[in-house]
């Protein structure tokens, strides 16, 4: 009885011997070392504010920048952006963890407000590291989420909004389709929410959720006030002849179980209302906001709008022809590409028009997206 009640407590202190050295090695490997803490302290200092200082050393061709970068990588690896707006936060620590600006940067700045669209559907750490590079506090934004993006997107994207005064998710939203009516409707339907809006506004800009900004807020209202101070900028020109096959024949949007797109019927189209001459040009502009109010009230906007609403992509004839308009606020009737503040590299062209996008300025890529640096901003990445 006596040497079972010795194994017994053999066994126990065994045991207790066994936790007691596992919780030792544990502890150890898990609480990192005071000196490792204050060495991994000034390494990722070396990154900065990043990723904005990191892109301001490339574009200034700093030798030790692309080192840099590749550090910070691996350093801040899996540290998403959006990991606040996944996990309970409170909107002091969102601002703070995502470090938005919290004061006008200059007195220009202050005395001159942008107003934004931007059309979001995916990738919601790309749309934060977007609205991180444009905000700015005197600014207004109206986001439009896709209706056809999934709930838990919808939800992220409107935790963060819900921080901000100045920027709301619009009353309505649209299942867009590319190509389609619906993403023309779908910048009107934020227009309409700017011009309510409590916040004043002088200029609105549209982008689209994979943009990204070369210049700064100041270099681009410095740029609006030197070179059309007043006027709308949409560049394009009279529709050419390889383009009508947009606007001859009516066109139908199809969304179902995950699929759409645009196609084209038989039934050819009346002609234009008014008389209008129908223009070509890009879907992206910066419109003053007289002009704005003018597109939601004129007749011939209106009408315009509703023969446009079977056409192919009427972005891209809307807002010129509209511009063109020899009494509409700010227009540029003689205008053509002039005011093309959009850099894109189209997917579909890429290993023939450009390289792809690097990560970096390259030669070829910056010829092939049209001196990127010449503009205000925006977009360095590839489309669809």
């Amino acid at each position: 009885m006596n040497q079972l009640e010795a194994a017994k407590s053999g066994f126990l202190v065994c045991v207790v011997g066994c936790i007691f050295i596992f919780a030792f090695v544990y502890i150890r490997n898990t609480i990192p070392k005071e000196d490792e803490e204050q060495k991994l302290l000034p390494e990722l200092a070396e990154c900065g504010f990043y990723p904005d200082e990191l892109c301001s050393a490339l574009f200034e061709g700093k030798s030790a920048a692309p080192q840099i970068g590749h550090f910070c990588q691996q350093r801040l690896h899996g540290q998403e952006m959006s990991a606040c707006i996944w996990t309970p936060c409170n909107c002091s620590m969102v601002q703070k963890t995502l470090h938005f600006i919290t004061s006008p940067l200059s007195e220009e700045e202050g005395n001159f407000s942008l107003a934004y669209i931007i059309t979001v559907h995916k990738e919601l750490d790309m749309f934060i590291k977007l609205l991180r590079a444009i905000y700015a506090p005197q600014n207004v934004y109206c986001i439009h989420i896709d209706e056809k993006s999934s709930k838990d997107y919808k939800v992220a994207v409107q935790t963060l909004v819900n921080c901000f005064e100045n920027i709301f998710i619009t009353s309505k939203r649209e299942n867009v389709v590319y190509g389609g009516f619906s993403r023309l409707q779908a910048d009107i339907n934020c227009m309409k929410d700017l011009i309510h809006s409590k916040n004043q506004w002088n200029y609105v800009i549209n982008l689209c959720g994979q943009d990204y900004p070369i210049k700064t807020n100041k270099e681009l209202i410095q740029y609006i006030k030197s070179k059309w101070n007043g006027k709308n900028m949409t560049p394009g020109i009279i529709q050419p002849p390889h383009m009508k096959y947009r606007t001859h024949v009516s066109y139908k949007e199809y969304v179902h179980s995950g699929k759409s797109y645009v196609y084209p019927t038989k039934n050819v189209k009346s002609a234009p209302p008014h008389n209008l001459t129908i223009y070509f040009g890009g879907a992206y502009y910066v419109l003053t906001r007289k002009f704005v109010e003018f597109t939601l009230t004129d007749e011939r906007a209106k009408d315009l709008l509703e023969w446009s609403k079977d056409t192919y992509s009427p972005d891209e004839h809307y807002w010129v022809t509209l511009n063109r308009l020899a009494d509409a606020p700010g227009a540029t009737p003689d205008a053509q590409w002039e005011g093309n503040i959009r850099a894109i590299k189209w997917k579909d062209q890429e290993g023939q028009a450009h390289n792809g996008c690097k990560g970096f300025p390259t030669e070829t890529g910056q010829a092939s997206i049209r001196d990127a640096a010449a503009f205000p901003a925006l977009s360095m990445g590839l489309e669809f």
